[in-house]
């Protein structure tokens, strides 16, 4: 009995430690459009097609080696360009208990999303509601 309480601590351990990699947060960089959110309900919402997308933009700061940079919601264009209103979120992204977040800062205010998933094509972040939003990395629109 001891031994089977003992893997299901492990086991336990195992699923709360991240599985985002330092190496991988440049992946975040780029375009990337939503594709579901799933609420603490349990309940999801799928989207098709969506008329803005998230634009991350992400450095290494010289000074303390932060990650920062800023996302912007963005519009793609039949031409393959992008419109905006120019408004910038600034982020830093930050380990915490072995999981990273993206911490969002504007003038009107300050949040933080957990960084669950990112692949080259899949980005998952949860907030501090629980709500779950997953994206698809975006691809331009083509009428050739």
């Amino acid at each position: 009995m001891k031994k089977i309480g003992l893997l299901l601590f492990a086991l336990l351990l195992i699923s709360c430690h991240s599985n985002v990699k330092k190496e991988n947060l440049a992946k975040l960089n780029g375009y990337w459009e939503i594709r579901q959110v799933k609420f603490s309900t349990g309940k999801t919402k799928d989207y098709k097609i969506n008329e803005t997308i998230d634009y991350f933009e992400l450095q290494q700061a010289q000074s303390d080696n932060q990650i920062i940079g800023f996302r912007q919601k963005v519009m793609p264009q039949f031409d393959g360009k992008f419109q905006t209103n120019g408004i910038k979120e600034n982020i830093k992204v930050v380990e915490k208990n072995n999981s990273y977040f993206i911490e969002y800062s504007t003038k009107f205010g300050k949040w933080d999303e957990e960084i669950l998933t990112i692949e080259d094509s899949t980005l998952v972040l949860k907030n501090k509601e629980k709500i779950e939003y997953t994206y698809k990395k975006f691809k331009p629109f083509s009428l050739k």
